[in-house]
């Protein structure tokens, strides 16, 4: 069996890996097709190579040499049309590939709007979500004094983090009226707020950005705000989100059902026969229910080792994990784990502040159980959190065992009992 799969981020490398472990190179030839970069890195680390803390090689996870051992063969290529009923995909070197199962891990792309002025710009915008992104990072910055980073999220605040770095001077963009109240109540966003105008960096809430501009060679030159105001810059960063990588899919000769990813079953099954998606780029839902899409680094891990049990025959069906994600920003750490924003009404919060630290804790719950937990500045075990929203815990369980999860961070604990505490109904 040939099992292809477009896509060498952590889904489709994860997927790789799984059928492997269970198939030997007689029984199953495992090819990754790659455009971006030879080798699966960690996208999540991008920041540390752009701030010299690490080489692009420490990106990877694994050595290169693993693939060879695993007999998994590599293709640095772009895939230009896909034929279901010939179960073949053709490259941009006009290669073609045959195969028996097909996995479309293609990941996502940056979001992008219209701007106003944005079709006169040839140099000077800049995202951050792949190699070429870096590529394009680190090529402008000498020649930059001031940045722009739009996008009140991970990624800008990465971005921003990373400009100081280097030594510009920077504004940082956030439409809504606190940091990243997505996934950060009112009090942990503006502690972040804090901790972004420490370092410098001017941060610019409740404000839109209207027009990019130029000179006349096309490199960016400023932007303009909703307010009116006007801020020079050589670099913009674009930090507004991530979209499925899916329109290419829409010019091949049989393109699977597309909606805002390319949709799927809970078994990771496509509208094709034999071909499959995982990932950042797929809509996950059965008929009748809302399409699910994740783009998270940890779920779409997860889809990929379980689409690879789809793709040998498994019986699969998906459903998604507690949440959780983590962080870092300026050296402050993030957990954050089920349901934190955007929980039913009445639902409580005890919320906990360190009295002279920036260290919060904020644990969600009802008369029944924890719903979830958001902890900043400091380190925890989010396997244990995970696993106690999914015994439906009480809060004074939670309560009595915290330190539990609490890991060892610079060979001491926050002292739990320095706290002021309020519980408040949401």
């Amino acid at each position: 069996m040939h099992v292809v799969i477009v896509g060498n981020g952590v889904a489709g490398t994860e997927a790789a890996l799984a059928i492997r472990r269970r198939l030997s190179p007689q029984d199953a030839r495992i090819t990754l097709i790659s455009e971006e970069h030879p080798y699966f890195f960690s996208r999540t680390a991008l920041m540390y190579a752009y701030m010299e803390k690490m080489q692009r090689r420490d990106l990877e996870p694994y050595e290169r040499e693993m693939y060879r051992r695993q007999k998994i063969e590599r293709i640095q290529n772009r895939v230009v049309d896909l034929d279901a009923d010939a179960h073949t995909i053709t490259l941009r070197s006009g290669a073609t590939l045959s195969y028996d199962r097909l996995l479309l891990a293609v990941g996502a792309r940056p979001r992008m709007v219209p701007f106003e002025g944005l079709e006169k710009v040839k140099d000077g915008l800049v995202h951050f979500v792949s190699m070429q992104d870096l590529d394009h990072c680190e090529r402008l910055t000498w020649s930059t004094e001031e940045a722009v980073v739009l996008g009140g999220g991970l990624i800008g605040v990465e971005l921003a983090e990373s400009f100081v770095h280097h030594g510009l001077k920077v504004s940082f963009v956030v439409r809504e009226p606190y940091f990243w109240p997505a996934a950060l109540a009112a009090e942990e966003g503006e502690i972040i707020g804090e901790e972004i105008r420490r370092h410098g960096i001017e941060l610019i809430v409740d404000q839109e950005l209207k027009t990019i501009e130029s000179d006349e060679a096309g490199r960016v030159s400023g932007v303009g705000l909703s307010d009116g105001h006007h801020l020079p810059a050589q670099m913009l960063g674009v930090a507004i989100g991530v979209v499925p990588n899916v329109d290419w899919l829409r010019e091949v000769k049989s393109s699977p059902e597309l909606g805002r990813g390319i949709r799927v079953d809970r078994s990771f099954r496509t509208s094709l026969p034999d071909v499959f998606a995982a990932g950042d780029c797929a809509e996950i839902g059965a008929d009748g229910e809302v399409p699910l899409l994740e783009t998270i680094w940890y779920s779409a891990k997860l889809q990929g080792q379980r689409a690879a049990g789809a793709i040998l025959g498994d019986e699969v069906s998906y459903t998604p994990p507690i949440f959780y994600n983590s962080s870092k920003f300026f050296g402050i750490e993030y957990t954050t784990v089920g349901e934190c924003v955007g929980v039913p009404s009445g639902t409580r919060s005890l919320y906990r502040r360190h009295e002279s630290r920036p260290i919060t804790q904020r644990i969600l719950f009802d008369e029944a159980q924890v719903r979830g937990f958001s902890m900043l500045g400091s380190r925890w075990d989010h396997t244990l959190l995970q696993q106690w929203v999914a015994e439906r815990r009480p809060l004074s369980y939670v309560r009595e065992h915290l330190h539990r999860a609490q890991f060892d961070v610079e060979f001491g604990r926050v002292d739990l009992s320095k706290f002021q505490e309020e519980e408040r109904t949401l």
